[in-house]
């Protein structure tokens, strides 16, 4: 009997989904233009965002220059946006915004082009050309409304953005130390620190051009080796010195030691 009424229920259910997308296709090819603006609206109000962008996207050129335009375009932007066809939509809120400069939505439609941007930044190991072009955007919309109700987000966005590519430069940093390449490391650390002074990466930055300065002082010529440990007590107390609590004490207490009983036989 169970079984019955759940396949009662499933015939139900496939025959209103026909219904539905039959009426939905006799919409498609509806002349009537009015009749088509009303049922793209009830579909995007309804949170049906692809039906509603195929009807709008045949309702916009046909209401260009009218006074329902202004509401359609920014509709047919938004539809790209809730179906995550960021480039589309970054694109269709631009154009809205040079058509309706005075428009009552042009903080919103400029809010959601920028942040088409950031939706379209890939993860931090892939090229972060659209991860800046996010950033630019996002700040370009903050000087031009910097009271807007959306600046908290902006910010976040902005953070989250520059953390990326804080990561993606740090990880290539530190690909050198994984090759062994310790000079290169220390290096493209140095670069690292210079340039993102407040980066969460930078106490781990530090570490990473203490390690690579520890291999190539502990396998130094007799020469150059004593200056190169006694660098190593300077880079350690700065370490130390800005994160008293470094999540990396144990393997610099115990490199330190290594270094103060290699100085030792110079003392000696």
């Amino acid at each position: 009997m169970v079984r019955y009424f759940r396949y009662f229920f499933f015939l139900i259910g496939l025959y209103a989904l026909t219904l539905s997308c039959n009426e939905y296709q006799k919409m498609l090819n509806n002349d009537d233009m009015n009749k088509k603006y009303k049922a793209a609206e009830e579909y995007y109000n309804n949170g049906e965002y692809r039906r509603a962008n195929r009807l709008l996207e045949q309702l916009v050129p046909y209401f260009r220059g009218k006074p329902q335009a202004e509401r359609l375009v920014f509709f047919f932007a938004d539809s790209y946006f809730q179906t995550k066809s960021y480039y589309l939509a970054s694109y269709q809120f631009e154009s809205f915004i040079k058509s309706f400069p005075k428009s009552q939505k042009i903080e919103e439609a400029s809010f959601l082009a920028a942040k088409s941007h950031y939706m379209m930044s890939p993860i931090y190991s892939l090229d972060q050309e659209e991860t800046v072009t996010a950033i630019e955007k996002i700040q370009i919309f903050m000087n031009n409304y910097p009271n807007s109700e959306y600046t908290d987000e902006c910010n976040q966005l902005i953070n989250e953005l520059q953390n990326k590519i804080e990561k993606k430069e740090f990880e290539v940093a530190k690909q050198y130390y994984t090759i062994y390449d310790y000079r290169a490391a220390i290096n493209s650390m140095d670069n690292f620190i210079a340039e993102f002074v407040g980066s969460k990466y930078r106490e781990e930055a530090l570490y990473y051009k203490f390690l690579s300065s520890y291999e190539i002082a502990i396998n130094s010529i007799e020469s150059k080796k004593l200056q190169r440990l006694n660098d190593l007590k300077t880079l350690h107390n700065n370490i130390v010195r800005y994160y008293p609590e470094t999540l990396f004490e144990e393997d610099l207490t115990k490199k330190m030691e290594t270094v103060e009983k290699e100085i030792n036989t110079f003392v000696n």
